[in-house]
């Protein structure tokens, strides 16, 4: 099952709500959902591993100036790629190897990020992080937002952590495997309700987004 429209979030929702009550006030805060889908390929994947522990602005100025650097951005280009262009880029020495080894994943076969679209989630996240230089939280926010996979629940995301924390009234932020445990029951739409606690997260922070991509 994949997330590719409107009507899939919309649809989603209306499984959740059903399935938890104790997310009608966390529906009736948050406002509509955005659907934020980019493109299954390697300009998708490069823009998340960007977007890693720095702010949308910095990720946003850093991608901009890649896609300006490195035309068009794809794995062989950027293999092709100079050291000075990347340093010009602005990327980080961890950023530039994970971007170099997944970008000679895809040359090389090892890794299908358009193909990732149709595999069971566990499978597709495994492929990925075969990868070195691909976490579990890079993996998972692929798979939500280019792939389309609709019951990736991205739980090591602080503000999705920070989110059910305050949606449900717990004394402290989950950690990793608990919120995966309190995730369960969103399954199958667990995508959906990711979206949903990144929207809330922004509503409850005065407006400041807190979607990573």
């Amino acid at each position: 099952m994949r997330i590719s429209c409107m009507q899939d979030i919309a649809g989603g929702l209306e499984v959740l709500a059903a399935t938890d009550p104790r997310l009608a006030p966390v529906i009736a805060v948050s406002g509509e959902l955005p659907l934020r889908l980019s493109t299954p390929d390697f300009a998708g994947i490069a823009s998340i591993i960007v977007s890693q522990q720095v702010s949308r602005a910095s990720a946003g100025a850093i991608f901009g100036r890649l896609e300006t650097l490195v035309k068009p951005l794809d794995a062989i280009t950027f293999l092709a790629a100079s050291n000075e262009v990347l340093r010009e880029v602005g990327l980080s020495r961890p950023k530039q190897s994970a971007l170099t080894n997944t970008a000679a994943a895809v040359v090389d076969g090892r890794l299908d990020l358009t193909g990732l679209c149709e595999l069971p989630h566990d499978e597709a996240v495994a492929s990925m992080l075969a990868v070195k230089g691909i976490g579990p939280w890079t993996a998972e926010i692929y798979l939500l937002f280019c792939a389309g996979h609709a019951d990736i629940f991205p739980a090591g995301d602080l503000a999705l952590q920070e989110a059910v924390r305050h949606a449900l009234g717990l004394k402290e932020r989950p950690a990793d495997k608990q919120l995966r445990e309190i995730a369960e029951i969103w399954s199958p739409w667990r995508g959906v309700a990711a979206r949903l606690f990144w929207a809330y997260y922004r509503a409850i922070k005065d407006g400041r987004d807190g979607m990573p991509v």
